[in-house]
């Protein structure tokens, strides 16, 4: 890997203060954050693209440059003092309707987008340190209950029925989302009530963690309204919204009409490198701490970002994830670019086999 490409992760980092600059400018600057990133960024992927890979060489010392980790740490507290910034903000100086509302809105793209992805990154992790820093960014955005499903559910049924964050072929994403949302939390009680049960605990028993997933958001919005009112609970829900309809959105763009075969014996064929939508849009891989390349993700779920690799044999997006949340929010067009896409994959891969 390139210095030029290892110091572009810190691009993310240039993004944070997005919101906090369309406030301090004013008016519908308020609104800069999506302006730049649904503007920019499909434009820049459209020219730019990045297929290579770590060669064996470099894989180790990549995978134990602590460079890596050090980025996606940092970002923890950066992520909670823009937060903070925010909502006293929005608090203590006079905004219109308006103005008030994209900064929330342009808050939220910034702790979902940015905010669970690392989140995403740290949870496949095994050190304690990298699970807390998850679990603080999830909490931030009320979705802790996503530490549990993503890696304990989706991995295990991605690409299948059972799995509630795959979108069907032909589902818009306005069917998907409170299909995803509701599904996700449901999974995720059942997954922590038999992770209890194994341990002969009561699904009452403190160590259910759903206590943390909801009495942490909790906390957090009544410590908001004895110190600030309302409006503060508001924002904070608002920007927690936006979060969360920002990650399930890339679901379903993630995985959208991909399936796993069935066999004989019942079980589903082992996950592979045609069950994921991939990008080698290199601005969009780089904010994104490489999450396009989701089929090498899916294969190895604890491979570090850094090494994950773009496999060309995958389904590709005609676009990164930027560009393609914006085409997911207009149904006919996501169908009339991405159907035929999965029609041709599934007949390459049907004569194939």
């Amino acid at each position: 890997m390139s210095r030029i490409k290892k110091f572009s992760f810190l691009l993310v980092y240039v993004l944070v203060p997005l919101p906090l600059l369309g406030y301090y400018l004013g008016g519908f600057y308020n609104y800069l954050t999506f302006a730049i990133i649904f503007s920019l960024f499909p434009l820049f992927d459209y020219f730019i693209t990045d297929p290579s890979n770590p060669n064996s060489d470099e894989i180790l010392p990549l995978r134990h440059d602590s460079f890596f980790r050090a980025i996606v740490l940092a970002y923890l507290p950066v992520q909670m003092t823009v937060l903070i910034l925010s909502l006293y903000l929005q608090q203590y100086t006079i905004l219109q309707a308006y103005e008030w509302l994209g900064f929330a809105l342009s808050t939220g793209f910034v702790t979902g987008g940015i905010g669970i992805t690392v989140a995403h990154e740290l949870m496949h992790k095994n050190g304690k340190r990298e699970h807390f820093a998850s679990k603080a960014l999830l909490t931030m955005v009320c979705y802790g209950h996503f530490f549990i499903e993503h890696v304990k559910g989706h991995h295990v049924r991605v690409a299948t029925p059972e799995d509630p964050a795959t979108a069907r072929f032909g589902e818009s994403v306005y069917w998907f989302l409170p299909r995803t949302i509701k599904g996700s939390f449901l999974s995720a009680w059942t997954l922590e009530k038999k992770r209890l049960q194994r341990k002969s605990l009561s699904s009452l028993h403190w160590r259910n963690q759903f206590y943390w997933i909801v009495g942490f958001p909790l906390a957090i919005l009544i410590g908001l309204y004895l110190l600030m009112g309302m409006q503060a609970c508001l924002f904070f829900l608002l920007q927690s919204i936006t979060a969360i309809l920002t990650l399930e959105i890339v679901n379903y763009i993630e995985h959208y009409g991909l399936l796993r075969k069935k066999l004989a014996n019942g079980h589903y064929e082992k996950v592979n490198h045609l069950h994921s939508w991939n990008a080698h849009h290199w601005l969009s891989n780089i904010v994104l701490f490489h999450l396009q390349r989701h089929s090498d993700h899916h294969a190895y779920g604890g491979k570090p970002y850094q090494i994950l690799e773009h496999i060309e044999e995958s389904p590709q997006l005609p676009s990164g994830y930027l560009g393609m949340i914006a085409l997911a929010l207009i149904p006919s067009l996501w169908r009339r670019v991405m159907d035929p896409r999965v029609e041709a994959f599934q007949k390459e891969h049907a004569e194939a086999a």
